[in-house]
Parts: structure tokens; sequence; C-alpha cells
């Protein structure tokens, strides 16, 4: 059980079930959707849909504004705004340069801070017990290590009684943004992953099996002793799953905190102007020794003409400045963007226009 401090209250969950209901978005080719005034309509990454359920009602008091958010998957999130079937889209990927051009004239702009963490249900071994190394995890994803007790798991956790049990690997079935996490992070530790299956929101898993969204993925590990997957640190905790230490770069096992994700956002030093980064991973250096090696930001897209373009500048405006209060993004271990990234986020906005 995650200790206190940590836990995503039922209330959450049940307000992110109102959100997802109150829209249904198509992936593609659906006429636009009629918005009604003081309304803003979302749709994307599932990473970022436990933060919005607490945005949107807070931002509605604040402003008036009501936000609806359907929690889709960042693939079907960038189809839903390339589209226009919605305001704005979210996802933890950033564009790729075909998504790009097809979502004529939008741009990304970071707007939350959180992780992406390995998830297991191995019989007798509790939370924050397995201990694990980036090569490891991608031989497992791999589908080169296949027993609990193979002796590269082993020489990690000398201390643990790992059985003799298969591995059931657990991954995302639809376009995710924390796939893309997860695969940016195995193609810089593993070659062969690079090589074999890359980096992308929806990759040609070599081994597992698919879950829809980070419910989808909490449900398969739940259900199926001897599996691992990665999910959202959010669902992780209120799923109440068990998360593997990770070893980073600096040689240190590391656990999701604010402290560790924003330990590795801290490797910004400056902001590309399409605002594409990458924190997967951070370099060995004493000060990220204690960074999460698979920590994300999750970006909000957003055309560049819009009719709604105040409205939406507004509420962007809001979300990365007071909505990175801790009262928001503590329970869901999200940490606030760098300021570096904040500054890159108002440029950006300023270009948004009607």
């Amino acid at each position: 059980m995650p200790k206190s401090g940590t836990f995503i209250r039922t209330t959450l969950v049940l307000a992110l079930a109102t959100v997802v209901a109150a829209l249904s978005v198509s992936a593609a080719g659906a006429s636009p959707a009629k918005r009604n005034a003081g309304t803003l309509q979302g749709a994307g990454s599932s990473l970022v849909a436990p933060l919005l359920a607490l945005w949107g009602p807070a931002y509605q008091s604040a402003k008036g504004v009501q936000v609806n958010y359907a929690s889709v998957g960042s693939g079907a999130g960038i189809a839903a705004i390339t589209a226009r079937t919605v305001d704005f889209g979210a996802s933890d990927a950033p564009f790729s340069a075909d998504q790009s051009a097809a979502c004529n004239g939008c741009l990304q702009i970071p707007w939350a801070l959180s992780a992406t963490v390995p998830t297991y249900n191995i019989p007798g071994i509790k939370d924050i017990q397995l201990r694990l190394n980036g090569p490891v995890l991608a031989n497992i994803f791999l589908g080169s290590i296949t027993k609990w007790n193979d002796p590269r798991i082993a020489r990690l956790n000398p201390s643990l009684n790992l059985p003799d049990m298969n591995i059931t690997v657990a991954h995302r079935s639809d376009g995710s943004g924390d796939t893309f996490a997860f695969t940016d992070y195995l193609s810089k530790v593993s070659p062969q992953w690079k090589s074999q299956v890359g980096s992308a929101t929806a990759v040609n898993w070599p081994v597992g099996v698919g879950g829809k969204g980070n419910s989808g993925v909490a449900a398969v590990i739940a259900q199926t002793p001897g599996s691992i997957g990665y999910i959202s640190v959010a669902y992780v905790l209120q799923n109440h799953l068990s998360k593997a230490r990770m070893r980073n770069q600096f040689g240190h096992y590391t656990l999701p905190s604010i402290k560790s994700i924003a330990q590795a956002a801290s490797t910004v030093k400056s902001v590309p102007n399409d605002n594409r980064m990458s924190i997967t991973n951070p370099p060995k250096n004493k000060k990220f020794k204690d960074s999460w090696p698979l920590s994300t930001f999750t970006y909000i897209l957003l055309p560049r003409q819009t009719a709604n373009a105040a409205e939406l500048k507004a509420f962007v405006q809001w979300a990365i400045t007071s909505g990175q209060a801790k009262q928001y993004l503590a329970k869901l271990v999200f940490a606030p963007i760098p300021k570096v990234v904040e500054q890159a986020a108002v440029k950006t906005l300023a270009q948004i226009h009607s």
C-alpha cells in the first residue's frame, strides 16, 4: 500500500470518470464538435488526465470556464486536434515531423511534468522491493528474459527470493505518450532495443499482452501474477500496484517522486523552439544523482489560429502558473515545471491568435 500523502482519493477517481464521460472523441474523421460558450473541449493523454480532473473544477470556479477532457490516449488526442474535433489535444510525446505537418499549424506547449513507472505483480515481492536497471528492463520487454529468477534479475536483487515463474509483459495497445517515454528510455539504454523496436507512441512489441490506456495496463498487471508493465505514476498509486526501483546513470536505485522527477527535469537548461524535450535517462552527474530515469513532460496541443484563442490562452496561462501549485500536483506525483520551461511555454502561447 502507498504511504500517506501519495493516495489518490476516491473522489478524484469519480471526478475523472465524470470528466471522461462528458466528452466522447473520435480519433479522426469526425465532424467538428459544437462548443458552448464558456466551455473548452480537450482529449488525449491519460497520464495528464488525473491532473485535469483537478484543474477543471478549479479553473471553472476561478474563471467560469468549463473544461471537459476525454482520456483517450496521446495518439487519439493528436488525431482529435488534427481533425479539429476538440479545442485542444494532450500528449506526453512531442509531435513527430509527420504529425506536425498533418496538424497544419499546431503548436505543442509543455504544461505538466510527471513520470512513467515499471510496475509488477510478483507473488512474494512487495512494493519497491524489486530492483531493475535499463538493460535488464529492455531484455524483459524484448523477450530475452522470460523468468523472474533469471540470473540477470537475481544479480540486482540478492536479498529477494525470486520465483521460478514466467514473466508476462504488459504494454499499451493504443497510441500512448507513456509508450513514447518508456521506449525513448529503452532506446537510450539498449542498442538492441533501439535497432529492433525503436521509440514512438506505438511500436511493434516483441512480446506481451496489450491493455488500452493506463487503466487497461493496470488491470492486466493487477489480474496477472508474474506480470510487469509500465504505467503513469498517478495510476500506479490509484491502483495500489508495486513500483520497481530503477537504477539511474549515477548508480542509485530511485523511485518516482516530486524530487526525483524535478531533478530529471533540471537537466533542461534551454528549450528548443519546438519545445521538444526528452529527459529520460539523465546523465551521470552528482546534480542528478537521485533523478528518476523515466520522467517526462506532457504537452497541450493547440492550433496556432483558432476562434477560441483568448479562452485557450487564458486556460494554459493558468495551468502553467496557478495550476502548478502543490495542492494540485503533490498527491498525483507531478512536479512543477521548471522556470525555463514555463518561460518557453509563455513564449509559444503568445503565437496563438484568432
